[in-house]
């Protein structure tokens, strides 16, 4: 049962799965282009970039192919009616941070937002200790100064 004892929309984590599948194979078919300038005379052409994953892009396709109007009831298992769902929420919710953290860190994707999306910041931590020493961590924006020094 679903909200408010009306029947789920989706009826099971296994068809929530073959959805998100389904919108990988999309979003691999379905690549950003944008126009670019290149060469000595800014000849205009076309490129197409990946698309990344994303939360907003798995609700939208859901709804634009199987008229699912909203996931939010699944990935919060509102009232605890969704607690099957747990295990696939959470594994689609990492793939999609893996596609947009590695796609940040190879370039593919903005750097900036790929960090602002998934709360990573740049922490720099300078000690003086007779010597001045600078490193450079990347951290999640919950991980207390005491993580930090055990990263260390």
């Amino acid at each position: 049962m679903g909200d408010f004892g009306r029947p789920r929309v989706i009826e099971s984590p296994e068809i929530l799965w073959d959805y998100f599948v389904q919108y990988k194979q999309w979003v691999s078919e379905n690549p950003i282009t944008i126009e670019d300038y290149v060469g000595k005379d800014a000849e205009r052409v076309m490129r197409e970039k990946p698309r990344p994953l994303t939360v907003e892009g798995f609700e939208n396709h859901c709804f634009r192919e199987f008229k699912v109007s909203t996931l939010q009831q699944y990935f919060e298992n509102r009232d605890e009616s969704y607690s099957d769902f747990i295990s696939i929420c959470r594994t689609i919710k990492m793939e999609i941070r893996q596609n947009q953290i590695e796609g940040g860190m190879a370039g593919i994707f903005n750097p900036s937002i790929t960090q602002r999306l998934n709360n990573l910041k740049e922490a720099t931590d300078i000690t003086t200790n007779g010597k001045d020493v600078q490193s450079n961590i990347i951290v999640q924006d919950n991980q207390t100064k005491e993580n930090l020094d055990k990263i260390k």
